[in-house]
């Protein structure tokens, strides 16, 4: 199906509105850095939340998501826990309220409060975040440009443009021709206008893509009645053994090869590697990318922790809708569609684009294709957003010109929005695959995040000497690895980690403990449970009124009936769509129970 004429002129209607506000919120932005990069730090949580659930809802990821929904069936919804996206339940749980009641702008300024403005480490400890931070957002930019481009090839074939186009393109880097002309576009918005611009952009995204979203879901249902769909047995289980035990060969052969690449044939292996991990990295808290921005940038600690558990109810279902419905139209015609590259190899990463091409009506398709479209513009404003708030923040204002002025600031941010950007691109080319980047960035260089970054909450004696040592031994661990070994990089975690943790400790002991005063203020005002016995004493001594946290328990019960809660919101529209109705009510019931329960245990014990 092509683009006809209200499609295009429903995509041009969201292009030029995202520029209007650009301009519109243009003067607001321009008031102050903190106005700028937090949106004064006065937006209401929701609208922080469903932002936030927006940009989480990128084109890439979606692309990636389809294809192991496709491919794994409803086992699928343990793939994601590679990010992990379990986090976000450590975050609504307790760490969102920590991390806001610092009242920091960025991760790097946050430090400040853990370890001082000055002593062994700090600078070095800042410097190093900021590093981090930099190569997550230049990660993410790159993954969402080369999946925005595979996405855009289906719909603006090569051949309908290339005659109109003065130079020629090889075939491999027409995806990313595609993907610098729309990069351009959400550059321009998300510089201008700041974070009120792209919380107000995300809103209007969010909007466009729910009725795309329950649109696909009913068009596949559909497509559905009456059918039966051609599964091999156990595809429709999201329970597994050891082994993944999915055979295609009778029915699509070319899905094995996909298995056997991903290295998901051992499932067992696989999911034991993927929560252990998942643990350690939800335990370090965010990382300093656009979610962190959207905590920092809440009113209080106790909207901090309703803005991010909002996020799981407003982003699973709606996404989770069309993510199986593609996969049950891609199902049941599969041989309708052309799932190879222009290099003639199979990429079940095109299988969202060509299900949506083949099978969305005039209209919807315009609708969809902008609400995706937006997808990608609303994840790459948010990283931009982070990166300009790391590089201005945290380098610009306070090694180059502390002094600046708030015109100087803001100028500074429309450079760095700029140069931050190219480098995006430019990492763009040098990659292929959406599943090649997402696997170094959750596998690798997260692998190098964990053990510094747990440590920082949880044990008094750790200082910035060993922030500093234990992230830079991380990174560069990731960095070397792939150069080192092959396989899936979850594999390399565990060396990471262990690489990790031995130079944190060692850094520790080989400088003093952070002053007693910082940590004292840090402890009364986080509030952290954990390993902190000296400072609670201490702090007991001036305040004998002081309590500890003793909510570690409560917590840890919390994150489980979290989990519980957010698979199963994952699992509802799945169960839905698929027509598999005692499922459906299973999960239905146990969603209110554990609502019942969270109600309890969390929403009404809330505090700042």
């Amino acid at each position: 199906m092509k683009l006809q004429l209200i499609d295009i002129l429903i995509l041009l209607t969201y292009l030029a509105s995202m520029i209007f506000i650009g301009f519109y919120m243009r003067k607001k932005a321009k008031v102050n850095k903190e106005n700028y990069l937090m949106g004064g730090k006065k937006l209401p949580w929701y609208m922080l939340g469903l932002s936030d659930a927006s940009d989480m809802f990128d084109i890439s990821g979606t692309m990636w998501m389809v294809s192991l929904c496709f491919v794994y069936g409803l086992k699928s919804i343990w793939i994601p826990w590679l990010w992990p996206s379990f986090n976000q339940v450590f975050m609504m749980m307790f760490l969102s309220r920590w991390l806001r009641r610092s009242n920091a702008n960025t991760g790097a300024e946050w430090l400040n409060t853990r370890f001082g403005v000055e002593g062994s480490g700090v600078k070095a400890s800042q410097i190093i975040v900021i590093a981090f931070a930099l190569l997550s957002c230049f990660g993410f930019l790159a993954y969402g440009f080369v999946g925005l481009g595979k996405f855009v090839e289906i719909f603006i074939p090569w051949n309908t443009v290339k005659d109109f186009i003065p130079f020629n393109i090889p075939a491999k880097y027409i995806p990313h021709f595609y993907g610098v002309i729309f990069t351009l576009i959400a550059t321009f918005y998300s510089v201008l206008g700041g974070m009120h611009s792209i919380v107000l952009g995300d809103v209007i995204k969010y909007a466009i893509m729910t009725v795309g979203c329950i649109a696909i879901a009913i068009i596949a249902m559909y497509y559905l009645d009456g059918k039966t769909l051609n599964l091999p047995s156990g595809w429709d289980n999201p329970f597994f053994g050891w082994n993944l035990d999915l055979d295609w060969t009778t029915i699509i052969p070319e899905v094995n090869k996909k298995i056997e690449s991903d290295g998901f044939s051992v499932f067992g292996l696989f999911f034991s590697m993927m929560l252990l991990k998942g643990i350690f990295a939800s335990l370090a808290g965010p990382a300093p990318n656009y979610d962190m921005q959207k905590v920092l940038s809440t009113k209080s600690p106790k909207e901090a922790s309703k803005m991010t558990g909002f996020v799981s109810i407003i982003l699973l279902p709606i996404r989770y809708s069309m993510i199986v419905g593609l996969t049950v139209l891609a199902l049941l015609y599969y041989d309708q569609l052309n799932v190879k590259d222009p290099t003639g190899n199979y990429d079940f990463e095109l299988l969202l684009p060509g299900t949506i091409n083949a099978f969305m009506p005039v209209g919807i398709l315009g609708i969809v294709l902008t609400g995706l479209m937006g997808a990608f513009m609303g994840t790459f404003s948010g990283t931009l957003n982070a990166a300009q708030a790391y590089i201005v923040n945290d380098i610009y204002l306070k090694f180059i010109n502390p002094n600046a002025s708030s015109k100087s600031t803001i100028g500074m941010n429309y450079i760095v929005g700029v140069v931050v950007v190219l480098i995006g691109i430019i990492l763009g080319f040098m990659a292929t695959s959406v599943n090649d980047i997402l696997q170094w960035i959750v596998g690798g260089l997260y692998g190098g995040y964990v053990a510094a970054n747990c440590l920082k909450w949880y044990w008094w004696r750790f200082n910035a000497n060993g922030f500093f040592w234990g992230m830079t031994a991380g990174i560069v661990a990731a960095l070397i690895m792939p150069y080192l070994t092959t396989g899936l990089p979850l594999y390399w975690w565990p060396l990471l980690f262990v690489i990790s943790m031995l130079a944190s400790i060692i850094g520790t002991y080989s400088a003093p403990p952070t002053d007693l005063e910082v940590l004292k203020k840090f402890y009364s005002t986080v509030r952290p449970w954990g390993f902190w016995q000296p400072i609670l004493v201490a702090v007991q001594t001036e305040n004998p009124d002081f309590q500890p946290n003793k909510n570690f328990g409560l917590d840890m019960f919390n994150v489980v009936i979290g989990i519980i809660a957010q698979l199963c919101l994952t699992l509802l529209p799945m169960y839905f769509v698929l027509g598999m109705n005692l499922p459906l009510l299973i999960d239905i019931l146990l969603m209110i129970v554990v609502i019942v329960i969270l109600k309890r245990t969390w929403w009404d014990k809330l505090e700042d």
